[in-house]
């Protein structure tokens, strides 16, 4: 908790808002996506389906295969306090939903399922959009694959198994338009993830890094991934790394973006 409140206060002091960017590409991003309203009918679908969940005190037995969590001690966790503490946060899923929706996405994967509520918002952003997603854990994977139909009509593919063995069939041959990368916190692992899914990027492919300031190791793999050479442009939201590979680009950009 101490490295994320002294990364925040230096993310704080290194951000700016849409008035620092002069970037058309990014500026236009920050006004017309970030600063947007979102629909209040796809909030109160997402809100409905947190309800459902946070009212679930099923208890799973959860299989983690990666950073760990650092609020549960134990395997055996209720439905309704993974949801409270580790599903992703109405801010990021109303975002998520605005980006997939402002870029036209129609490709996505998402390497992290967990109880689905972030591949609900990527199902409102486009109701043309089809999901392929990835989780670990065979008990969490049942939650989003009995429930999310109820909610969105979009094509979920859902892949249960350990990323190391999914991953590699998953982007054979495929391009996505976004990659959600929300399942693993470690720096080798995430760096892993990000060189294998370069296969499966095109110019226009986004990248978003969940918790890149949630340890040292997470950190530096973002640093590991603003560097790369592939990489052309990157904003730091705190909560987020997006990534861009744009080829029109001939100098790379890195963003500090208060949302």
């Amino acid at each position: 908790m101490f490295y994320q409140i002294k990364s925040y206060i230096t993310f704080w002091r290194q951000s700016t808002t849409k008035f620092g960017v002069h970037s058309p590409f990014v500026f236009d991003l920050i006004t017309k996506c970030f600063n947007a309203t979102t629909d209040y009918k796809k909030i109160t679908i997402i809100n409905t389906y947190k309800q459902f969940l946070f009212a679930n005190d099923t208890t799973i037995n959860v299989t983690d295969f990666g950073a760990g969590s650092r609020v549960f001690k134990t395997t055996h966790r209720k439905v309704a306090a993974i949801a409270k503490t580790a599903g992703i946060k109405t801010k990021q899923a109303n975002l998520l939903m605005r980006l997939v929706a402002y870029f036209e996405t129609t490709e996505v994967l998402e390497i992290g399922t967990s109880l689905g509520i972030g591949t609900l918002a990527i199902a409102l952003g486009n109701e043309q959009v089809k999901i392929t997603t990835l989780e670990g854990c065979a008990e969490t994977i049942k939650i989003p694959q009995t429930n999310l139909h109820h909610y969105v009509k979009n094509e979920i593919v859902f892949k249960e198994g350990e990323f190391g063995k999914t991953l590699t069939n998953t982007i054979e041959h495929k391009k996505y338009d976004l990659i959600y990368f929300d399942g693993n916190h470690q720096k080798e692992a995430t760096i892993n993830y990000f060189e294998q899914c370069l296969s499966a990027t095109h110019n226009d492919t986004v990248f978003i890094f969940d918790d890149i300031h949630w340890s040292s190791g997470m950190t530096a793999a973002w640093k590991y991934i603003k560097n790369h050479e592939k990489v052309k442009l990157t904003i730091d939201t705190f909560h987020w790394g997006i990534v861009f590979f744009r080829k029109e680009q001939q100098e790379k950009e890195h963003f500090v973006i208060r949302t």
